[in-house]
């Protein structure tokens, strides 16, 4: 992890902003900071690390829980713009569980204090308020991925998985491996290898190194 120079739309990046007085405004401007991640590296380990609230500059993150046999399970990923609320779990009551923060690729996230977070917090509603939304809509994220993981047949949600993956780039292309799609999917890579090889004598994707492209996007939906 590196210090990157600061350089920060606060109005951009944290949608409290306009409700800060200009001593809030000062008291996070010099309390922020920008920091540069390369791929792979660990940004928040769970409960015992508390950094603050962290927005991605650019990159994408991946949060996830991790079992006592070292067994991850993917929660949710954080691309350009998002907001990571978890990261600064000890200032939000009732957070007992731990939640841990990799980056995917080489990334830069605006970081915030978690002590002048919660300060901001007890001084100002509209940023407590903010902070709890922002809990909420992390947790609906959570229960989402374990409702598939609980609820859901493999087929479908590697149906959705693929499908969610080529709106995001707009092609018809997954750039990822057996490996990494068995990570973001909690799952084991010689399931996910069995169910595409599936989807490829169904005619719905062909396979090639490190890449799985949708060649009837039809078939696909119809499985979601």
């Amino acid at each position: 992890m590196q210090r990157a120079e600061a350089n920060i739309s606060y109005r951009d990046y944290f949608p409290f902003w306009n409700k800060l007085t200009d001593n809030e405004k000062d008291l996070t401007e010099r309390n922020t900071r920008i920091l540069k991640y390369l791929k792979g590296e660990s940004i928040h380990s769970g409960g015992h690390d508390c950094l603050g609230m962290m927005v991605v500059k650019s990159g994408s993150l991946r949060a996830y829980i991790l079992s006592d046999e070292g067994r991850d399970i993917t929660l949710y990923r954080l691309f350009k713009g998002d907001i990571c609320i978890l990261s600064a779990s000890c200032v939000l009551k009732y957070i007992t569980f731990d939640v841990f923060v990799d980056a995917e690729e080489d990334s830069e996230v605006i970081l915030l204090s978690s002590s002048i977070f919660s300060q901001l917090m007890e001084s100002n509603i509209n940023v407590e308020c903010f902070a709890y939304k922002q809990a909420t809509q992390s947790f609906s994220n959570v229960m989402w991925a374990l409702q598939q993981i609980l609820f859901m047949s493999f087929d479908k949600r590697l149906a959705l998985f693929l499908s969610e993956e080529i709106k995001k780039t707009g092609g018809d292309t997954v750039s990822l491996t057996h490996e990494q799609v068995a990570r973001y999917m909690g799952s084991a890579r010689e399931v996910v290898s069995r169910m595409l090889k599936y989807f490829v004598s169904e005619g719905i994707v062909e396979l090639s190194r490190g890449d799985i492209k949708i060649i009837n996007k039809k078939k696909l939906l119809e499985l979601v």
